[in-house]
């Protein structure tokens, strides 16, 4: 089973889930104002207060606002949550900007790196197990499929978890999304794209052989190489 999937979302999940995509993929650029709650509940079939609700999560994550007589609006992208796993799995639904593949990855090459580094100083053998556990699991399935996708998420995630720094650990599920969005993306794009396993377990030895320098540039290289391999143009 995917980890991240959760129960089948409400209807007000789905409809925010569906605005949401509209808005992320460009359809709804900000400024744009959505209908009035009476009148866009009716068209969708669905109750006033599930609308309501459907814009309270889109409001949270910074897509938009509502104001007395001004109705709700589609805010500027620079106030925009893209680290929210939903936000990031709606800009992955459709054609994703390149700038923004590029952006992930600058982050991810900010972070991982220097996870992978505290990890060797850090993991345990609890850590090592669930590292093993998830390479394993991507070794037996691939990641072509949910279930080697998510022993992937496992794997960025023991590392994080190994670092042993709170603020690192928090952005968990941010680096999983990042991960699970651009492995799925390069699926669509590839039927067999190069098999990223063993610049896995190079970062792996350098953990558990308690090499910072080494375990921060295999992790270096597996996001420079993953990044090759979505085959995007280069950011200039």
């Amino acid at each position: 089973m995917d980890e991240d999937r959760g129960p089948a979302p409400r209807i007000h999940g789905t409809i925010a889930r569906d605005i949401g995509i509209e808005i992320v993929g460009g359809l709804r650029p900000p400024g744009s104002i959505l209908g009035g709650e009476i009148e866009t509940s009716e068209a969708l079939g669905i109750s006033r207060t599930a609308y309501r609700e459907a814009i309270r999560i889109l409001a949270a994550k910074g897509l938009v606002e509502s104001r007395p007589k001004a109705g709700t609006r589609v805010t500027p992208r620079t106030r925009w949550n893209l680290l929210d796993p939903d936000v990031l799995a709606w800009a992955f639904e459709g054609e994703p900007d390149v700038g923004f593949i590029h952006d992930l990855f600058e982050l991810r090459a900010v972070i991982e790196p220097a996870a992978s580094a505290f990890a060797a100083r850090r993991r345990t053998d609890a850590d090592m197990a669930e590292m093993d556990a998830a390479l394993a699991d991507m070794a037996r399935l691939g990641l072509g499929v949910a279930e080697g996708q998510a022993a992937d998420q496992r794997f960025h995630r023991a590392i994080l978890a190994a670092a042993r720094n709170e603020p690192l650990a928090a952005l968990a599920s941010t680096v999983g999304a990042a991960v699970r969005w651009t492995t799925k993306f390069k699926f669509r794009k590839y039927a067999s794209p190069r098999d990223p396993l063993p610049d896995h377990v190079a970062v792996r030895d350098a953990i558990a052989g308690g090499q910072p320098d080494a375990a921060h540039a295999a992790m270096a290289d597996l996001l420079h190489l993953a990044l090759v391999d979505m085959d995007i143009p280069a950011r200039g």
